[in-house]
């Protein structure tokens, strides 16, 4: 687990949780925080956040895997579910909770900070992307299973992949700087910089 400074006075804690080493990150400014995926270990996720005021835990896409700690979370704290309008139905009926719903131009606030949510069709009908774009740091860009080192997130066909793989390119490569840190819902960060040189290879090999 790590906490780090990321710019507009927030901090960042991402911590590792569950079976497949699903990143769960924490927003926090002052005592106001927001979570990104409660995927799993719910009594961790809530050590984490004690004694701050949670104003949101957010689901960046529907699959199980995302949101095994989401009900335990939302019931110990209260706080409001987010997830991008396309999957909120479907986090619905496999959890018990409502989300609100989020989609491209909507944003989100941790302490007074805003986050812009991107939506990416694809790997999900309902992915989102939080983008927080601080003006003393790079920006950074928590992409959930839409983009990770090496290429966009699992599709599961061909019409799939190219939704995604375009949203990803419009939305995120053509809009931020090569120093955006891309924080994705497992494993290491990237760079958009590291990962830019590499698009045309992922649209030929189609994944």
């Amino acid at each position: 687990m790590t906490t780090v400074a990321i710019g507009a006075g927030l901090r960042l804690t991402k911590r590792s949780v569950g079976p497949m080493d699903n990143n769960a990150y924490l927003l926090t400014h002052g005592t106001d925080a927001l979570l990104i995926d409660a995927a799993n270990e719910a009594r961790v996720l809530l050590e984490l956040v004690a004694g701050l005021n949670l104003v949101g835990v957010v689901t960046t896409h529907r699959h199980p895997d995302h949101t095994q700690a989401l009900a335990a979370v939302v019931a110990a704290t209260g706080a409001p579910a987010y997830a991008g309008t396309p999957d909120a139905g479907a986090i619905e009926r496999a959890t018990g909770v409502a989300c609100r719903e989020v989609w491209d131009g909507d944003v989100l606030a941790v302490g007074g900070v805003d986050l812009a949510v991107i939506g990416l069709v694809g790997h999900t009908p309902g992915s989102i992307t939080l983008a927080h774009m601080p003006s003393d740091a790079p920006d950074r860009l928590f992409t959930g299973d839409a983009l990770f080192p090496g290429g966009v997130g699992k599709t599961g066909s061909g019409a799939d992949f190219d939704s995604l793989l375009d949203d990803v390119t419009t939305k995120l490569f053509d809009r931020f700087a090569d120093d955006t840190i891309v924080h994705p819902g497992h494993g290491a960060d990237t760079t958009l910089g590291t990962e830019r040189p590499h698009l045309d290879e992922w649209r030929a090999r189609r994944w």
